[in-house]
Formats: C-alpha cells, sequence, structure tokens
C-alpha cells in the first residue's frame, strides 16, 4: 500500500524530477512508493497547507519547556510528583500525557536500585576480604558439594525480633541439629551477616563454646551472601500466592522454600568467585550482585 502520511521533501523533489521527465503518475507513484493520490496532490498544489492528521497535540512548547526544567530540578522524583507540580504551573494534563512528554525528551523512568551505603572503611574491609578469597574454589565455598555432588542443603531462618539470647536459642535448637543431620562428625564454616544479635559478644562465645568455626564476614555486604537471592526467590513466590492469613502465609513460605531446586543453589554457590572478582574490581564498592 502507498503512503498517505505528507510527503517528505526529498519525495517532492523526486516527483517533481520523474514529471519533467515524462513520467505518469502511476509510474511515478510505483518508482517512489507514495500513493497516487499524494502524487496527484502535490503535482496539482492541492498538498501544500493540508491539515494534518491526528489529534492535536494538548500542550504547548512553553508548557513542555516547563515540564523539562521540573524534570531537571530533580531526576528522582515519580510520574505522580512531577504531575503535580507541572499541573501547579498551570498545565492541567494526565499522566499518560506526562509520560509520553518525558520520553520524548530523552529520559526514562526507572526504578533506582537499593544498595547499601558504604563509608571508606566499609569499603576497605570488603575489598580486604575479597582479596583474601579471591582464590577459593566452589568446593570451598560449599563443602556439601564434595559430600553430596547431587544436592545441596541450606539453612535459613525467618523471625520478627531476635536479640543475642533468642537467637542462640535458634542456633541451639534448631541450627545445630540441622548440622548434625547435613555434616555428621565434619567440621563446617558457619556464616551469618554482623546483625547485632549476630555480632554480639555473647553469640561469638556461643560459638567458640561449640567449636564452630565462623566465617568473618564484611559489613553491609548482602551483594555477598547468596542466601539473599533465595529470599528473593521466595518473596517474589509470596506475591504470586497472595496469601489472606497467617496460616496460608506460613504454608505459602514453607511451599515456596521446598520448591527451591538443588540446582538453584549450585548455582549460586558457583557465584561466590565471580562475585569476589566484582568486589575487587569495584574497589570494594557495591556490585550487580
Amino acid at each position: 500500500m502507498g503512503k498517505t502520511a505528507d510527503l517528505t521533501a526529498v519525495e517532492k523533489a523526486i516527483i517533481d524530477t520523474l514529471k519533467q521527465e515524462g513520467k505518469t503518475q502511476k509510474e511515478i507513484s510505483e518508482r517512489t512508493g507514495c500513493s497516487q493520490s499524494a502524487v496527484s496532490r502535490h503535482l496539482s498544489g492541492k498538498s501544500v497547507g493540508r491539515e494534518k492528521c491526528g489529534r492535536k497535540r494538548c500542550t504547548t512548547r512553553r508548557g513542555d519547556r516547563t515540564l523539562r526544567k521540573i524534570v531537571e530540578k530533580d531526576r528522582f522524583q515519580t510520574l505522580g510528583d512531577l504531575r503535580k507540580q507541572w499541573t501547579e504551573s498551570g498545565v492541567e494534563t494526565s499522566r499518560a500525557t506526562v509520560y509520553r512528554r518525558v520520553q520524548e525528551m530523552g529520559y526514562r523512568c526507572r526504578i533506582p536500585q537499593v544498595k547499601p551505603l558504604l563509608n571508606q572503611k566499609q569499603r576497605q574491609k570488603r575489598l580486604t576480604w575479597a582479596t583474601e578469597k579471591q582464590h577459593w574454589t566452589v568446593a570451598q565455598w560449599s563443602k556439601s558439594s564434595v559430600k553430596y555432588p547431587q544436592s545441596v542443603m541450606v539453612w535459613g531462618a525467618m523471625s520478627a525480633a531476635v536479640n543475642a539470647a533468642s537467637y542462640q536459642e535458634i542456633l541451639e535448637h534448631f541450627m545445630l541439629p540441622s548440622a548434625e543431620k547435613i555434616y555428621g562428625d565434619e567440621d563446617f564454616i558457619f556464616q551469618h551477616d554482623l546483625a547485632p544479635a549476630h555480632s554480639a559478644k555473647t553469640t561469638g562465645k556461643w560459638f567458640t563454646d561449640h567449636g564452630i568455626t565462623v566465617l568473618n564476614w564484611p559489613a553491609n555486604s548482602p551483594d555477598l551472601n547468596p542466601i539473599e537471592n533465595l529470599w528473593d526467590i521466595v518473596k517474589r513466590k509470596l506475591r504470586d500466592a497472595r496469601p489472606n492469613t497467617l496460616d496460608e502465609l506460613k504454608a505459602a513460605i514453607e511451599a515456596s522454600w521446598a520448591s527451591i531446586t538443588p540446582q538453584q543453589c549450585h548455582r549460586l554457590i558457583a557465584s561466590m568467585p565471580r562475585r569476589i572478582e566484582a568486589v575487587i574490581s569495584a574497589k570494594g564498592f557495591p556490585t550487580k550482585y
């Protein structure tokens, strides 16, 4: 089908040239790809000043310039914020129009990624930690992968408010039996972050008394902890489940956790060397993980 929109300057020039060569309107239409009616309108002069098709633009250039100033003033504003300020400036329009104008200006709507704030001391500790672990193998990161090549078992717990005493009770009554079942008499390395309950002196003494080695861990480093990815998987599955009661929530959490496959755990453990390299490359700053 031929073109029905307004002709460009180039198309008009080609049509004029072909007409001077004695071509018919049909031949010109076939050569240019324009509709014969468009060719006819141009040659007869009827296309000059023809009104454009489509809905009339609801904002003016001045209004668009005002929106640009609002956007450039603070690029972390939401569409709702932009619309409110634009309306206050005298431009009454819809959220969809704000979105289109922002797109036309070359801006793209993004959700900022939440990453922990790291001071210089914390970045240095992360970098030192990563450098020390740079040559660890996947087998070292997961001793269970040597003894149990077909599966990887992960122990985790969720609780609303945990202090040092309650954390130690969880370790005593849940972690120790799980570790006994998974590792037997073999030694293992326990990993947790630097939450207050984890880093308390009494918690450190508990691990010492039980002869359990704890992996030293840099502060504010969820990107180095693969279990954070498992929690994210659980949360995504919970959004799909949409539990309405507390019992449904508990059942959904258990089902979500049980649905995590050994292969997913293997992949996360295998990502540790890459995470280490990413921290070193970023000089201790947060990484994509």
